[in-house]
């Protein structure tokens, strides 16, 4: 009579979790898209929120900053095309981390009742936010007809700055994400982030001010905040012409990215165990 043999190999598990992403796959696209009817579900005007939104702060933010503080531009781009340059990416990434923050706490009778990698919940979240980031970049195109803006060449990398913010939504929205669940406080301090983070980012001003205004290391001390790279990187490759990028602050930003996409994956595969009993 035969018996069969069962072998513990090192770092099985691991690979297991990482095939069983693919695996359920078409629960990620279920939970993305059933977040995405939800946001919408019962407004008047449904997706047009996406719309008006960051189109009533780009005006406030160019009324404020532009025509009252008088700050200037980045070379001759229009105000309110600088400023939307910076809102398409700020706000993706406040809306991730709101959505990831709040993803494993909703969807806690899914987590206590069967088996599915975690890590789709908060990545599907994401993809939320990412259909607002589309829908508002038509207001940009609006923009661009209305004051007659022809972006150049650099509009083709675009694409890859995309993805480093979406990297740095993921990275922040799995810290937040598993922080969440484990200290419910944190459903308010995402909040104030987000508002403090609006602030301190290069979203209503050019971060050349930083740069006429202070030294070299209080330049860099600010590119420690990811989404000043993120920002300059969208300005960059939409607005052309004089608009710079700050090639030591960009990689430090970059940097931090990695290490906040790094860790985030490391610190929630870690409490993933843990989720099912703490929720």
């Amino acid at each position: 009579m035969s018996t069969k043999e069962l072998t513990i190999e090192a770092g099985r598990a691991e690979k297991q979790y990482w095939k069983d992403l693919w695996k359920y796959r078409e629960l990620f696209y279920f939970l993305a898209w059933r977040d995405i009817l939800v946001r919408y579900k019962q407004t008047a005007i449904g997706m047009a929120w996406a719309l008006i939104r960051p189109f009533l702060t780009m005006v406030v933010f160019s009324v404020v900053f532009g025509s009252l503080a008088k700050l200037p531009p980045e070379g001759d781009t229009p105000y309110p095309i600088m400023v939307f340059a910076a809102l398409l990416p700020w706000q993706f990434f406040s809306g991730a981390l709101t959505e990831c923050s709040n993803s494993l706490v909703a969807n806690s009778n899914l987590l206590s009742k069967v088996y599915f990698p975690r890590l789709i919940v908060p990545t599907s979240a994401v993809i939320v936010s990412f259909v607002d980031f589309l829908i508002s970049g038509m207001i940009m195109l609006g923009l661009m007809a209305y004051y007659n803006f022809v972006p150049d060449w650099r509009i083709l990398t675009l694409p890859l700055f995309i993805l480093i913010a979406f990297a740095a939504s993921i990275g922040v929205g799995l810290w937040l994400a598993a922080l969440t669940v484990e200290y419910r406080d944190f459903r308010y301090i995402v909040g104030f982030l987000v508002q403090f983070g609006l602030y301190v980012s290069p979203v209503g001003f050019s971060s050349k001010i930083i740069a006429e205004r202070y030294s070299e290391q209080v330049r860099l001390l600010y590119s420690l905040n990811p989404m000043v790279g993120v920002i300059d990187g969208f300005r960059w490759a939409i607005l052309g012409g004089e608009s710079q990028i700050y090639l030591p602050g960009f990689a430090l930003s970059l940097v931090l990215v990695v290490l906040l996409l790094l860790s985030g994956i490391w610190y929630f595969r870690r409490m993933e165990r843990t989720f099912a009993d703490v929720i």
